[in-house]
């Protein structure tokens, strides 16, 4: 199987989009603020909605399942309170996992958390279980800046997020760490906050000791790990000067990076770099980067032609980073695929 672990539903019924509008107008004045119930979609309109782009994609370019969360550029925890955003991503995970029921061969779901600026992250654990034990969801995303640019909270490895990781753990689902839109006009949102992000994550990880506390949490850092796999080597003498064990004991049993990154050059390097064990297949197809390169004529995020064409990878290599590495991190996936007879 091809298994693509980031997919977003960038291509949801304009009638969310207008729904979220109303919703935003609504902090400022209540009476005009819609109820949940007030956004009606049909069956149908999200069978178009995803026959037409995501399915029409995965066909055209061979792949077989993806891992589907809400769109994260329209996460925004930082509009409104925590009920707002509560609000909001009962209703986008409600719609990625009605796609999961209307295309189960095809699609599985993984929840945005309703994070809010300053806010416990406890308040995010009703959703997430409701998700995972109701929805099936096999992994969820965490926001390290839920304040959209600013980094307010602490970092990932503060205590401060212990109460989402101790029912990660539980549940054996990992986070892919993925931020939002950005709020603060240094950063463009896709093209530096995202990778930034990334990045950071990164680091944070290095500097802390989390994963002595929590040796199973597992974690995928999403766009190939921003700037990390390029710069390995600042990372392995980072944590050297910090006294900590090399990076392949404290990172990787615990890390993962995904395949979304977009030119042939990027994914030889990654693939390099990165022990294979520890690169998952992924995409974000309609995502961040939609055009077509001038340079090969393919859209820029059809990532598989690059894994295929890797000169350094085996028949055995593209498997792993196919499906046998999802099949790993994500155990509840594997479970969900082998009831299916996959």
């Amino acid at each position: 199987m091809i298994i693509d672990i980031h997919g977003h539903y960038t291509t949801a019924p304009k009638a969310l989009e207008s729904w979220r509008q109303a919703q935003i107008a609504g902090i400022a004045d209540p009476a005009v603020r819609p109820k949940a119930s007030d956004l009606k979609i049909g069956d149908d309109e999200i069978r178009e909605s995803i026959e037409t782009n995501q399915l029409a994609r995965m066909r055209e370019r061979g792949s077989d399942l993806t891992i589907f969360s809400p769109r994260a550029s329209f996460m925004a925890h930082h509009i409104g309170d925590f009920q707002v955003s509560s609000t909001w991503a009962a209703i986008c995970n409600e719609l990625c996992w009605r796609v999961s029921q209307l295309f189960p061969r095809h699609f599985v779901p993984a929840a945005m958390l309703p994070q809010s600026p300053g806010v416990d992250p406890r308040s995010c654990l009703p959703e997430l279980v409701k998700c995972v034990e109701q929805y099936g969801n096999v992994a969820i995303n965490l926001n390290p800046d839920p304040s959209g640019g600013h980094w307010k909270e602490p970092p990932l490895t503060a205590r401060h997020w212990y109460p989402i990781y101790e029912k990660m753990v539980e549940y054996d689902i990992p986070a892919m760490v993925h931020v939002s839109t950005s709020c603060n006009a240094c950063f463009h949102t896709t093209g530096a906050h995202y990778i930034n992000a990334d990045t950071t994550a990164v680091m944070q990880l290095i500097q802390g000791d989390l994963f002595k506390d929590f040796p199973t949490l597992k974690f995928v850092v999403p766009h190939g790990g921003g700037a990390a796999p390029y710069h390995w080597g600042r990372y392995r003498g980072l944590a050297q000067e910090l006294g900590k064990p090399l990076l392949g004991e404290h990172l990787l049993h615990n890390v993962f990076f995904d395949t979304c990154v977009y030119h042939q050059p990027g994914i030889d390097l990654l693939t390099r770099v990165i022990p294979l064990d520890n690169i998952l297949f992924a995409s974000e197809m309609i995502g961040a980067v939609r055009g077509i390169d001038p340079e090969t004529g393919f859209h820029y995020d059809d990532t598989r032609r690059y894994i295929e064409a890797s000169p350094q990878l085996s028949a055995a290599d593209r498997h792993r980073i196919y499906e046998g590495n999802a099949r790993r991190v994500y155990p509840r996936l594997d479970a969900a695929l082998k009831r299916q007879g996959r």
